[in-house]
């Protein structure tokens, strides 16, 4: 009994360790299924590039007759240094708002060609003349037509624009001329007076612009003469006269004043082709 006892537990231990080093093998893991078909490399990244915006007028960059804007400009400012009216640059350009204009941008500053007429190829000739057809009942033998006149003589060429412009100084009494004319520092002269002084029109002329929206000239009155000539008038106290109005030499267009700058004073440019030129040149003598 004693030895069956004693085999009985031999066994249960060596089942009980059977188990044990079932439980303690390590559990095998399915190995990684490698895929070998043929490799796609993924699509790179495409950068969308914007296409570059064409302002208007670009097509004409450094043509005769138009002007690239820079930064600062106005339209004012444009029309003034080529001798234009400002309402003449934006009918050409077609300019929505003038106050809008973009560094860049490409503005006709000078009237567009008119256009040409095209010719009509000659009719061939009659081979008799025709008589105009009576209004009223015929009353005799039809007038044969009369002979055509003779060609009138070509007129004379008209004289330039700028011939006979008899200038006048822009204020009354003695000039008291404060500053000369200096091309890149004063493109004009400067006459001191008092506030309220007349300031007068140098030439008969019509106003292309009358107000203050030019940087540095405060209340400011430009004189277009002819196609050549432009007059301004700078830093009134009193602007007496209203855009795309005729005025004569020595009529009165403002008082003068101190807007825009230090001291009382009238700032007075005159303009040849948009370019400014020495006043006390054109002036009379005084």
């Amino acid at each position: 009994m004693v030895s069956r006892a004693r085999a009985g537990s031999g066994l249960l231990l060596v089942l009980a360790l059977a188990m044990l080093a079932g439980c303690a093998a390590p559990r095998r893991t399915p190995a990684p299924v490698e895929d070998r078909g043929p490799r796609v490399a993924a699509p790179a990244a495409t950068a969308v590039v914007e296409p570059a915006r064409v302002l208007p007028g670009a097509e004409n960059a450094g043509k005769p007759g138009y002007y690239t804007v820079k930064p600062g400009d106005t339209v004012l400012r444009i029309a003034l240094e080529s001798g234009q009216n400002w309402k003449d640059i934006v009918r050409w350009n077609a300019l929505e708002n003038p106050n809008v204009i973009e560094v860049g941008q490409v503005l006709r500053v000078v009237p567009p060609a008119p256009a040409v007429a095209v010719a009509e190829p000659p009719r061939p000739a009659a081979s008799a003349p025709i008589a105009a057809m009576p209004s009223g009942p015929a009353s005799g033998p039809v007038a044969a037509a009369s002979a055509p006149s003779p060609a009138a003589a070509p007129s004379p060429p008209a004289p330039a624009a700028d011939e006979g412009i008899a200038w006048a100084w822009p204020t009354g009494g003695g000039a008291n001329v404060l500053a000369g004319f200096d091309e890149q520092k004063n493109k004009g002269i400067d006459i001191g007076g008092r506030a309220g002084d007349p300031v007068l029109a140098a030439a008969d002329g019509r106003v292309v612009y009358a107000g203050a929206g030019l940087r540095g000239y405060g209340n400011l009155i430009i004189l277009k003469h002819n196609n050549t000539y432009l007059t301004a008038y700078a830093h009134n106290q009193t602007l007496l006269v209203k855009e795309d109005q005729s005025v004569r030499k020595g009529q009165k267009i403002a008082e003068m004043g101190s807007t825009d700058t230090d001291r009382v004073k009238l700032h007075f440019e005159i303009r040849r082709q948009g370019k400014p030129v020495d006043p006390t040149r054109y002036l009379p003598p005084r």
